[in-house]
């Protein structure tokens, strides 16, 4: 692995490190706004490496980096009926267990003057707003990120070719022979025979200027089979070619993919320039359509995972489109980093434009309304909010916070569920990794 890859590989897992940071400042922030008292801040997981205390919140850097947490007190609300907020202990199910240790752990944060710093007692749309941070948080930073590329570097979905020569072909072939070299029996390619060279910049084609590909393609199309004068610039001088176009079946850019058309045929192909830059309304509506594939792709996770499951034991071709872990992110980062096929700029563009997917995948991961994931929590307060609005309705007694702690079993299943996938793609991705190159 050459330094250029390992680069990429610490470069992704330090943007990484840094989005999960972000995320979890999206939930501190609002937090300590609303009152809400923090006990630790931390980016990672098992044993802390680094930490330091302000004020009453520990900040700190664990040694797992597969996520953070924000601690805030008062998580879970006493057992309804108990009296003066303790728990009882009358039941002994499994289930009533896991939620009566939850609220006991809950309630041995409190201490005293802490009260009305729980987050249970706060309003249900600070609740929401506390949950949401996070992948709000995400959201922006994968816009900022992905907007900055579009409108700088430009739309990687709309190359810009200009009309430089990048290539000539040697013969005319079919397309289902396409990917055969030339052989003795193949007609020789107009532009070949006329003597066009990789370099020569398309000036004017049939007596028309031409300064883009589209146009330059446009002309060869509508000038039909036969000879036609094609000025093109070389080595500093104009020079009149003369090819005689003929016509053969081509790739429609109009129709679906395989579709052909027949059409005029020279023989020349571009030279890739730049990517088409966005402005603001075309940043926001590449944004639109962003966010429909990473949610769409999401969906289409638990199937993928037996794709991965059969790459990883089966020995099947891993995808281009199934997930990954953190380790084969920062793969892919690192074959970013050293790819031959990419300038400098479009190393760095692709770097960031991965970096904004992820934000974007964790940002809907977490949306998803089952607890561990923030989507639980915000479930939570949006349901203290009906039950509240129909007792308001119906003057009813005020209802109590919603108890998120009976769904812990739920939770409980989704962190392992969650647990197993990532262990799964973590081994995929040292044994089978997704490579972009070979």
């Amino acid at each position: 692995m050459d330094l250029l890859a390992v680069a990429g590989i610490l470069l992704f897992l330090v943007g990484l490190m840094l989005s999960i940071a972000l995320h979890e400042i999206g939930h501190l922030v609002p937090a300590k706004l609303f009152g809400v008292k923090v006990t630790q801040y931390m980016v990672g997981f098992g044993r802390t490496i680094f930490s330091r205390r302000r004020g009453e919140t520990e900040y700190g850097i664990k040694a797992v980096p597969l996520g953070g947490y924000v601690r805030m007190i008062g998580m879970f609300p006493p057992e309804p009926g108990s009296e003066d907020g303790q728990l009882r202990q009358s039941s002994t199910g499994l289930f009533q267990t896991m939620a009566r240790d939850a609220r006991t752990a809950a309630r041995e944060e409190i201490g005293p003057g802490d009260e009305d710093r729980v987050f249970y007692r706060q309003a249900w749309w600070k609740k929401l707003i506390v949950m949401l941070g996070g992948p709000a948080m995400n959201v922006v930073l994968a816009i900022v990120l992905a907007g900055g590329v579009l409108m700088t570097f430009g739309n990687p979905d709309k190359p810009v070719h200009s009309t430089v020569v990048s290539s000539v072909s040697e013969c005319v072939k079919s397309q289902e022979q396409a990917d055969r070299p030339c052989t003795p029996g193949d007609p020789e390619a107009p532009a070949n025979e006329a003597g066009f060279q990789p370099g020569d910049k398309v000036i004017a084609v049939g007596g028309t200027e031409v300064s883009s590909w589209p146009a330059t393609s446009a002309a060869i199309a509508e000038a039909g089979p036969g000879p036609i004068d094609v000025v093109v610039e070389r080595d500093g001088e104009q020079l009149t070619l003369t090819p005689e176009l003929i016509v053969t079946e081509r790739p429609d850019p109009d129709g679906e993919i395989g579709d052909v058309r027949e059409t005029s045929f020279l023989g020349i192909a571009p030279t890739f320039q730049h990517y088409q830059r966005e402005d603001v309304g075309g940043a926001l509506v590449w944004t639109g359509d962003f966010v429909s594939r990473t949610a769409e792709a999401m969906s289409r996770v638990p199937q993928r995972m037996v794709d991965v499951w059969d790459a990883a034991f089966g020995g099947g071709e891993r995808g281009h489109d199934t997930p990954v872990s953190i380790v084969g992110a920062g793969r892919i980062g690192g074959e970013i980093a050293s790819a031959d096929e990419f300038t400098a700029g479009q190393r760095i563009a692709t770097f960031v434009m991965l970096l904004a997917s992820f934000n974007m995948a964790i940002a809907l991961l977490n949306l998803v309304p089952l607890l561990p994931l923030d989507g639980g929590h915000a479930a939570g307060a949006i349901w203290e909010a009906l039950k509240r609005a129909f007792c308001r309705v119906f003057r009813r007694p005020e209802p109590q916070p919603v108890d998120v702690a009976k769904a812990l079993p739920i939770a409980y299943g989704v962190a392992v569920v969650l647990v197993c996938m990532s262990a799964l793609l973590i081994y995929a991705d040292f044994v089978n990794p997704v490579r972009l190159f070979g």
